[in-house]
């Protein structure tokens, strides 16, 4: 990646990426699987694509399971004998399941687009003034924001992780609502 991004800055010119955000321990049970405005796989892509430059988000294999069969696209779930629990053998579907999380590892990707901004004038584009084709004037930028938007898209998924959980558990203080939790994961034998 080093490389790259230092061959790229050479060049005068730009990279886009894609980050990966996993949440462990995540609850089961956040979002909605009848409320179209509350589906946590829905609420994840919105705070994601907010971020300025991402142009595809996914949760688990997303884009890659459009081109599988059903047959090899989806969870399974198995018995854990040693945990004494029901899991899920891949994540497939990011950790989610029909509007809800499973409990499972939480996965979200995001693609960001490269920077517009270029130390070389190469980007096409046309003089207000005259109406004429141009370039793009030299700019001062950064070779890549990916590393930047991976600590934001970390930030935007624990804020609707954590507006859920407000939500499924409640509660006046901080204190009330892990109790409500801790009480909610006994009642569901969750590890």
């Amino acid at each position: 990646m080093i490389a790259e991004v230092e061959a790229a800055a050479k060049e005068g010119d730009s990279l886009g990426g894609v980050i990966e955000v996993l949440g462990y321990g995540v609850p089961v049970g956040l979002g909605s699987h009848v409320h179209w405005d509350r589906k946590i796989d829905a609420a994840l892509a919105q705070a994601v694509m907010s971020i300025q430059a991402v142009k595809g988000v996914e949760l688990g294999d997303g884009f890659e399971v459009a081109g599988r069969r059903g047959s090899a696209a989806h969870d399974a779930i198995e018995w854990d004998v040693e945990a004494g629990d029901y899991r899920r053998a891949t994540t497939h579907a990011g950790g989610t399941e029909g509007g809800m999380t499973t409990g499972e590892l939480l996965v979200v990707r995001a693609a960001m687009k490269p920077l517009a901004t270029l130390n070389r004038p190469t980007l096409r584009t046309v003089d207000t003034a005259s109406k004429e084709a141009t370039v793009s004037f030299k700019e001062r930028t950064d070779v890549t924001a990916v590393p930047a938007m991976g600590v934001v898209a970390e930030t935007m998924v624990a804020l609707v992780l954590a507006h859920e959980a407000q939500r499924k558990f409640g509660g006046d203080s901080v204190a009330e609502m892990v109790r409500n939790a801790t009480a909610a994961r006994a009642a569901l034998g969750e590890r």
